[in-house]
């Protein structure tokens, strides 16, 4: 189903990721950009095995081999999408560039919305959202000690203390800014 805004999808499949640390919204902003492109949403950590679920659980960080199947299965989504010539939204952490990077072997034309917040704000969110299998200081600082920020030209970067649907309006802006270059 096709959204009728001025942002709508075109007729070539687009691939998103929106990423960030933990608390920073992936998940609503991700549903949010995919409802206004008509576009399917998928929650990257649907998609973690219940050993790196239980790990995170119990308070332990994913190591890069936790990590590699998860993304190696995200990736093939987004080549089984482009396959099919939809567009698809994915929700990530993709903290490192080599996780993006790995992200594109299934989506070479990933476009990426990044969103950064402050400790602060971030540790406010995780301590406000109750059950989730990712809680703690201890889990953000280290995602935030990994995290590698993506450069403006790899992701357009939009602050979380920003209204929901004004991110997703920036990032859309921003996009088609850039396309017009």
């Amino acid at each position: 189903m096709k959204n009728s805004s001025r942002h709508s999808s075109s007729p070539t499949p687009a691939s998103f990721l929106v990423m960030g640390v933990s608390g920073s919204g992936k998940s609503h902003i991700g549903r949010q950009l995919a409802a206004e492109l008509g576009a399917l949403f998928i929650d990257g950590d649907d998609f973690h095995s219940e050993a790196s679920i239980a790990k995170m659980s119990g308070g332990a960080p994913l190591t890069d081999a936790d990590r590699e199947g998860w993304l190696r299965t995200l990736s093939e989504l987004y080549r089984q999408h482009r396959e099919r010539n939809e567009t698809l939204v994915i929700g990530c952490s993709a903290l490192k560039r080599g996780y993006r990077d790995l992200l594109r072997q299934g989506a070479p034309e990933l476009e990426i919305l990044y969103l950064s917040g402050t400790r602060a704000v971030l540790l406010e969110r995780l301590n406000s959202r109750g059950e989730h299998f990712f809680a703690g200081e201890h889990m953000l600082l280290n995602q935030l000690e990994t995290l590698e920020v993506p450069d403006e030209d790899e992701a357009i970067h939009c602050d979380i203390r920003q209204m929901p649907r004004q991110i997703v309006m920036n990032f859309l802006d921003q996009r088609s800014a850039r396309r017009g270059r």
